[in-house]
């Protein structure tokens, strides 16, 4: 179900023609860790690593929807953020690219 949503991430991400081939590309490139990193935390902790990634696909929606509203926006990156704050000694680059992720939609810009 992880790598099923991480797609469906990535399908919203190529579509958002409002957001610029480089910071696209950052963001799939991200989210290739994130399947790693999601999959890696799922051999112990399947459902808070669903839980992580349907926040991406959240927060990914919010970032790429026409009319962004920005405190949909906000709610949802900081939502992701705390998803993995639990983890952050245990997975340290599943949060640092969990994070970055939330920066990156944050700062998108659509």
């Amino acid at each position: 179900m992880i790598d099923e949503t991480i797609q469906q991430i990535e399908a919203l991400i190529q579509q958002a023609d409002a957001l610029p081939s480089r910071r696209r590309a950052e963001l799939l490139a991200l989210l290739g860790k994130l399947k790693t990193e999601a999959n890696d935390l799922a051999q112990t902790h399947q459902t808070q690593a669903q839980d992580i990634v349907s926040f991406a696909q959240t927060s990914a929606y919010a970032a790429t929807q026409e009319g962004l509203d920005p405190e949909r926006l906000k709610t949802s990156t900081d939502r992701l953020r705390r998803s993995v704050a639990v983890f952050e000694k245990s997975h340290p680059q599943l949060a640092q690219v969990v994070n970055t992720i939330s920066t990156v939609l944050s700062n998108s810009g659509i």
